[in-house]
């Protein structure tokens, strides 16, 4: 089931992460976690996980700037990245893409429409 792909979970609202994780992890996927974005970045080199689920404003590092690092390094370019996000105006999902995110969902969010977005990309 799911080859226990891997998810890197990046987010500094607990309760989000900690329901993330296990509605994941109840897929069969593998579920990592981290609540700044230093500490994201730096599990996702150390991890290379098949797909990132991101939030943008966050301690240390924001998630656009993760996803910049990410995307302009060849060894982490193919990283799919779904920003979650509470900043739903125009110009944040214009910056998401232009730093490289695969899709761009805004809190609060439904967990059925991450779920669905995680397998197509993870299919």
């Amino acid at each position: 089931m799911n080859d226990n792909k891997k998810i890197l979970i990046v987010d500094d609202e607990q309760d989000i992460v900690e329901t993330l994780k296990f509605m994941l992890e109840a897929q069969g996927y593998v579920c990592f976690c981290a609540y700044d974005g230093e500490t994201g970045l730096n599990m996702a080199k150390e991890l290379l996980p098949d797909l990132m689920i991101l939030d943008v404003m966050m301690p240390k590092i924001n998630g656009y700037k993760i996803s910049r690092l990410l995307k302009y390094d060849t060894k982490y370019k193919d990283i799919p990245i779904i920003m979650v996000t509470a900043r739903s105006q125009d110009d944040d999902r214009a910056i998401g893409e232009e730093t490289g995110v695969n899709e761009y969902i805004t809190k609060p969010f439904e967990l059925d429409d991450v779920i669905a977005k995680v397998k197509e990309y993870l299919s």
